[in-house]
């Protein structure tokens, strides 16, 4: 992975005067939807999902802000959230400008983030963390690689730093739904103490970036339950979805958590717990989770897991799932 503090030689220091505005610059929050049009004069893949995120209030008009030279947007910044929450969850929107005509891009970059980071977060919060989807082959592209370290060197000023690049995976209607072996066989999840309990032996020996950072302030079985009690418990799809597998004596080996979010349908949670790997059971949770999702004749599924996650990713790729982006995740901490 790229060093965000060496980008091809471009500045990444931060400016003499950080607290000063650079010259000519209006910073601020968008007024609401009608000015979507000014907000997406800079592309991003999340553009089609703005207005319905705004109506379904996972996103407010205070928390996407713009940084305006004259008429030209040069930067733009936006935080999501679950609906009805009140302090945003993740920094998923941060784009600047491509052109000569304004040097202090950067520069401009860093005062929207920090203005708007100031106004939008409350005060002591923790900065939520920011992702960045990117084609599957930004760093052999230069212009997506550029936007991307552009980005990445911006954020670092402010104190983030690099988490985990993740693969992006999607299967669709077409290709093959994968076999099971039947050697495992199936059955609902019983109710939250299993699921967390589960989860916190998948923990031991995970690859998992998140994880891992999860693990060094907490025990597994409170990072289990805070995940469960987090992410997974919102999730509205059938709680029938989620499947243990175990062995013909009822000993789970691991299990799968298909669910629905609030744009596609996914592979939320997969794991084998410890002593059961290496016997190739992952492909068989995995085949069940795409079964039961395919079922739904849902018009595809998402799924992701860590670049540095091989065996996860082998998985996902013989049971035809297709890398189609990657994730850049930063942190500050």
């Amino acid at each position: 992975m790229t060093n965000p503090d060496d980008m091809n030689g471009r500045k990444t220091e931060a400016p003499a005067a950080a607290g000063e505005p650079p010259p000519g610059l209006d910073v601020r929050p968008i007024t609401g939807a009608q000015e979507l049009d000014l907000f997406t004069r800079l592309p991003y893949v999340l553009d089609g999902e703005l207005a319905g995120d705004l109506a379904g209030g996972r996103r407010r008009p205070e928390w996407m802000w713009v940084a305006l030279r004259g008429d030209r947007l040069l930067a733009r910044v936006a935080w999501w959230s679950r609906a009805g929450a009140q302090v945003p969850a993740h920094l998923d929107v941060f784009d600047i400008a491509d052109g000569a005509t304004d040097p202090d891009l950067l520069d401009v970059a860093e005062h929207l983030l920090r203005s708007a980071r100031a106004a939008v977060l409350p005060a002591g919060a923790e900065p939520a963390e920011y992702s960045r989807f990117v084609p599957p082959t930004w760093q052999e592209d230069p212009a997506a690689r550029q936007a991307a370290e552009d980005r990445m060197a911006v954020l670092a000023r402010t104190g983030a730093r690099l988490l985990v690049e993740r693969l992006r995976l999607e299967w669709r209607p077409g290709a093959p739904v994968p076999a099971g072996s039947g050697r495992l066989a199936f059955r609902p999840v019983r109710d939250a103490d299993e699921i967390t309990s589960l989860m916190a032996e998948v923990l031991d020996g995970t690859l998992d970036a998140h994880s891992l950072a999860d693990l060094a302030t907490m025990t597994p079985r409170e990072a289990a339950a805070e995940h469960y009690e987090g992410e997974l418990a919102r999730y509205t799809s059938p709680r029938q979805w989620w499947q243990v597998a175990a062995l013909p004596g009822g000993e789970p080996v691991g299990f799968v958590l298909p669910a629905r979010n609030d744009y596609n349908a996914i592979i939320a949670y997969i794991g084998v717990l410890p002593a059961h790997r290496g016997h190739g059971y992952i492909d068989d949770l995995l085949a069940e989770g795409t079964r039961i999702l395919a079922a739904q004749d849902v018009p595809r599924i998402r799924a992701s897991t860590d670049v540095g996650n091989i065996p996860m990713a082998r998985a996902f790729a013989r049971a035809g799932y297709a890398d189609f982006e990657r994730t850049l995740t930063m942190v500050w901490s």
